[in-house]
């Protein structure tokens, strides 16, 4: 080899270096290996082999042009070759293969002739050639390694051919630069493996710290799984949308992955909720229902009503008089008046209904009403002032101060994530996960944001929130609502600048929520929905 066919196979090294370093997919990154590797020694065929378990060598990418043979990598066909062996069934290292010699013995193994070689078994490239007409016979064997010297499979040539298409033997200049590619790729091939093990083990530990959330309420399982698969589900369906507001918008693998890291992040900061807060299921429920003590107390206004009449027929009875019927009959009267009351607490005590202001201002007329004494003789009206205050909750379970402490959740997940060192590509993580109850029309929290202010990913995560919630069979407080019934819900919050039109729009259009529904709701919940009832 001249001085100027070195210059130019270094020059052509460094290229497919660079080319190398630039792919992103394993199967295509292999291939590009071993094609770079047949070029630079012109030869006619070669293979892949990848370290497997420690125990096998997998053929992964198997390449031989006259014979016009292309499996794995970018082709449809795959490799169907059996894996070699590296040890026998005794446990003795296996040195019969060219390939696993190379690989026990760290060398690289220049075979000129493989017919006159008999160090090793050729048994296999005996029968492709016999039933192909095909003769194998020069061999180039190379170890690949990766940074810490430890061996990650083997890169093997075959036939190498001069200018007239001639079979060859390798030389060692061209086993030096194909050696140096190896080199080079092996690093390149460990270091896309190490991203990839990274970022598997960063999505891992996401996805249990989002378990360990859902963990902490019996009630809300499985909502840090489900919020994202129906987000990922609705952005595709936007990234698809060729008309319309939202034509343009379109995602990159990069982004979507950022997106399901932020969907998985979504509701980390309940990890500082406290359970009662985030279990509270009915408006008086702190460690326990208290609507149990106050049904004892209607009880112990029943029994008030019971023995002031029973005073008074005692009185009657001595005094040899008949007792009013009209005192008989207003005891029956409290008692249903009681029963009524009673069965009003705790109708509203679930919170599954709006509770109108006409309803608050008889809870109040309600704790007026009844007195009981307590032990140290003072009488007490039936509800306390905290009792009052949890029952004229309007809407769910959560009082004033509850829902300030619940709502912190999203100032707390943005602040972490913000306070994480996150690499360019996941920036946007802290605004995604942070703004899905943010609000079209600027009303939302924590920040006050309008539809402008945020991104297409937020806006969506916001709908995959509600409608998860809506239609969720674990919540406490209230029953899971059918497709139809949670539509409505979400067309009334369309209409009052609540969710993103035409992100809902494309969530009807496209019947999102049946692509949802099919694999997470009950049966009973998948009603018929009809589309133009929720479409402008």
């Amino acid at each position: 080899m001249d001085y100027k066919s070195i210059e130019q196979n270094l020059s052509k090294l460094t290229d497919m270096a660079i080319s190398l370093s630039a792919e992103q997919d394993n199967d295509l990154l292999l291939e590009k290996i071993l094609n770079s590797a047949k070029e630079i020694a012109n030869a006619d065929g070669g293979t892949i082999y990848t370290l497997k378990d420690e125990k096998f060598l997998q053929m992964d990418i198997v390449k031989n042009d006259s014979m016009s043979i292309s499996l794995g990598g970018s082709s449809s066909q795959k490799s169907t070759f059996p894996p070699l062996p590296l040890y026998s069934e005794n446990g003795e290292p296996n040195k019969q293969n060219v390939v696993t010699c190379a690989i026990h013995e760290d060398k690289i193994i220049d075979i000129k002739d493989r017919h006159e070689d008999s160090r090793y078994d050729f048994s296999g490239a005996q029968r492709f050639d016999e039933s192909t007409g095909y003769n194998s016979i020069s061999f180039l064997t190379i170890p690949m390694k990766d940074h810490k010297g430890d061996t990650i499979g083997a890169l093997q040539l075959i036939n190498a051919l001069d200018e007239n298409a001639n079979i060859i033997p390798f030389s060692h200049q061209i086993a030096t630069l194909v050696k140096a590619l190896a080199s080079q790729a092996a690093i390149t091939l460990t270091k896309k493996n190490l991203v990839d093990e990274l970022e598997l083990f960063f999505e891992s530990f996401i996805e249990i710290l989002a378990g360990l959330i859902d963990e902490k309420s019996p009630y809300t399982g499985g909502h840090c799984r489900r919020v994202p698969e129906l987000t990922i589900m609705l952005t595709e369906a936007i990234h698809a949308t060729q008309d319309g507001p939202l034509e343009d918008f379109y995602m990159t693998e990069d982004d979507r992955y950022e997106l399901k890291i932020a969907a998985w992040l979504h509701d980390f900061g309940k990890i500082t909720t406290p359970e009662y807060v985030v279990d509270k299921a009915t408006k008086l429920e702190t460690i326990f229902d208290r609507v149990h003590l106050i049904d004892s107390r209607f009880e112990t206004v029943r029994r008030d009503l019971e023995i002031s009449q029973l005073k008074q027929q005692l009185t009657a009875a001595k005094n040899h008089v008949s007792l009013s019927n009209d005192i008989s009959q207003q005891y029956k009267k409290s008692l249903a008046r009681v029963s009524i009351d009673q069965a009003f607490i705790r109708t509203h005590n679930s919170g599954a209904e709006f509770m109108t202001e006409e309803d608050q201002d008889r809870v109040i007329e309600i704790a007026d009403r009844y007195q009981i004494t307590d032990y140290q003789g003072e009488k007490k009206n039936i509800l306390s002032a905290d009792e009052i205050e949890n029952m004229q909750i309007s809407r769910g379970t959560l009082n004033a101060s509850e829902r300030k402490i619940i709502n912190k959740h999203i100032v707390v997940t943005i602040d972490v994530l913000k306070g994480l060192k996150l690499p360019k590509h996941l920036k946007n993580v802290p605004e995604i996960a942070g703004g899905h109850h943010e609000r079209m029309d600027g009303k939302g929290y924590p920040y006050g944001l309008t539809k402008e202010q945020m991104s297409v990913q937020t806006r969506a995560m916001g709908i995959a929130d509600i409608f998860e919630a809506l239609t969720a069979s674990d919540r406490p407080y209230k029953k899971a609502k059918t497709i139809t019934d949670s539509l409505m819900i979400m067309k009334r919050m369309k209409d009052t600048g609540h969710i993103d039109p035409d992100i809902f729009d494309i969530f009807i259009r496209n019947e999102i929520y049946l692509e949802y529904a099919d694999k997470f709701l009950m049966a009973e919940q998948i009603d018929q929905v009809n589309k133009s009832d929720f479409l402008d």
